[in-house]
């Protein structure tokens, strides 16, 4: 595969896949119905911030992928897993104890990717920089909604 072939298809993987899992997931009823904390963000916050972190974050998979880090490319891939699997945990399957379990083990995994880029793919980590940010704040927003409900 061309390094110009793999961008898109790395951004396809990364901004479809968010996509398609917010698309089937339904977050309205019952995410509506919750308690929520003072600093819960409006609605229309999430599709941007979560559609540019995507891109940003197929952009440092890319970036690591065609440099051959094999340890970021796992890192990479793990934070990936977690992330698609927190929605359907966390609004499908209402469990907001268990969906804080893995986004906890997703903080572990985006920090980890930046520590361990930092030096080798300096771009990448700083890539990840909003994402660990933004994960970091979910992080609170999801332990403050499961002790609210």
């Amino acid at each position: 595969m061309t390094r110009y072939l793999a961008l898109p298809l790395f951004l396809l993987l990364t901004v479809g896949g968010g996509g398609l899992i917010g698309m089937t997931v339904e977050t309205g009823g019952w995410y509506a119905a919750l308690q929520k904390p003072s600093f819960n963000p409006p609605d229309w916050v999430f599709a941007p911030v979560w559609g540019t972190l995507y891109i940003l974050i197929g952009i440092a998979g890319w970036r690591v992928w065609r440099r051959g880090l094999r340890t970021l490319q796992k890192l990479w891939w793990l934070q990936l897993v977690l992330n698609f699997a927190w929605p359907p945990v966390f609004f499908a399957a209402h469990m907001l104890g268990a969906a804080l379990g893995v986004i906890l083990v997703l903080d572990f995994a985006v920090a980890a990717f930046v520590v361990a880029a930092w030096r080798i793919e300096r771009v990448s980590a700083l890539l990840f920089l909003p994402y660990l940010a933004w994960i970091a704040y979910a992080t609170l927003l999801n332990a403050a909604l499961w002790q609210l409900n």
